[in-house]
């Protein structure tokens, strides 16, 4: 992983805009239609080439395949792990609210959502036998697709992701397993072979992660104390699905969820820091952009990111539609570098744009002013 050594470099989260066609043939597929398997994958080869050249043309450094063959966490895991079945939930087994403490204050913005979820007979995936790694064509498929489209570029670095299994935990549900404890660890142990293989091809692996900050709202009745040592399990699991690759091809992304709501209660990064620190990376990408969140730079001024280590705060976010203005942009980022200096710091956003703006459109713009902002800012902290 590179340091901003003469210039703040700039990246993003993950997920970029689905182009329409492409879409409609993932649905297809998701959903049990007729879809062609050849034209599907022939497609996603061709849209992860155009994302490369839209991200350098936008002036990313650190770029990715814009997960875009991959329709969202649950599924895209659960196509590539064996040993689950899709059922209906009983009452106690219904969806993860990533809301849920905002869900008690705020209940009448919650309602229709919540009404809908209530009258909808809901089928959820439960692990109901040994897991096992099985996704090998898929990941070499990401590989290559992403190789090949990087080709004639100049990068300064390519990274792919993959989910952490206390993220996975919260959509796959266990009916197998005696303990959390031994889930967590076998999930852990067969995404494992994913975080191999792309350590393994040349790229750096983002690990996402919004389940360390998020399922503070999914558990509202735990305390602090509770919630710590819940999170912290999911750290030591990941930590074992990351044991012998080496930290400095390892960047870490977290966030608060990104439903579009409140957050009033999400848990304050001051609460979590040392757990996201103590992940087996070389560099931390965490929401920062988001209106709930800015102040939290300020955690920077007590907690000492660790020698070496790089971080990604977020500097526009998925919580608007506004384009951040490219001024705003440099001025978080030189606060941060006078905390932990200007070479341990880089331009990102908050979560994976792609599905979470309004238009395609307004993703290529936020990444348009985070380029702008990044050279503002060199300027200011190299005085070129």
């Amino acid at each position: 992983m590179k340091h901003s050594t003469d210039r703040i470099l700039t990246t993003h989260a993950g997920s970029l805009p689905l182009p329409p066609d492409l879409k409609e043939m993932l649905v297809a597929k998701n959903t049990g239609q007729p879809y062609d398997k050849a034209a599907l994958a022939q497609r996603v080869k061709s849209a992860v080439a155009d994302a490369v050249k839209k991200q350098l043309d936008c002036g990313l450094d650190i770029i990715n395949d814009g997960e875009l063959g991959k329709p969202n966490f649950s599924r895209y895991a659960r196509e590539r792990l064996s040993g689950f079945v899709e059922r209906q939930a009983r009452g106690d087994e219904r969806p993860s609210t990533i809301y849920g403490r905002d869900l008690k204050e705020f209940a009448e913005y919650f309602q229709k959502r919540t009404t809908t979820m209530r009258g909808e007979n809901v089928w959820r995936v439960f692990c109901n036998g040994p897991l096992k790694y099985i996704g090998h064509d898929a990941v070499k498929a990401d590989i290559e697709n992403f190789r090949e489209a990087l080709k004639g570029h100049k990068v300064e670095e390519a990274f792919l992701p993959a989910v952490a299994p206390g993220t996975l935990e919260h959509w796959l549900k266990n009916d197998y397993y005696k303990t959390d404890e031994e889930y967590l660890f076998a999930l852990a142990e067969a995404m494992r072979e994913e975080y191999k293989a792309i350590v393994d091809a040349g790229f750096l692996l983002q690990i996402d992660n919004p389940d360390l900050p998020d399922a503070w709202q999914v558990y509202p009745e735990m305390s602090v104390a509770e919630y710590r040592k819940y999170a912290e399990m999911r750290v030591d699991a990941l930590n074992h699905g990351l044991r012998g690759l080496p930290p400095d091809r390892i960047r870490f992304h977290t966030c608060w969820g990104s439903y579009h709501g409140p957050h009033k209660y999400d848990i304050p990064l001051r609460e979590i820091v040392d757990l996201i620190l103590k992940v087996r990376a070389n560099t931390y990408s965490i929401e920062a952009a988001n209106v709930r969140h800015e102040h939290e730079w300020r955690v920077w001024e007590e907690v000492k990111l660790p020698e070496g280590k790089v971080l990604v705060p977020g500097v526009v976010a998925h919580a608007t539609d506004i384009v951040e203005h490219p001024r705003l942009i440099a001025d978080r980022l030189i606060r941060y570098a006078k905390i932990v200096g200007r070479e341990n710091v880089m331009g990102g956003t908050d979560c994976g744009l792609g599905p979470r703006v309004g238009h395609a459109n307004i993703a290529w713009a936020k990444f348009e002013a985070m380029a702008e902002g990044a050279r503002i800012a060199t300027k200011e902290l190299w005085g070129r």
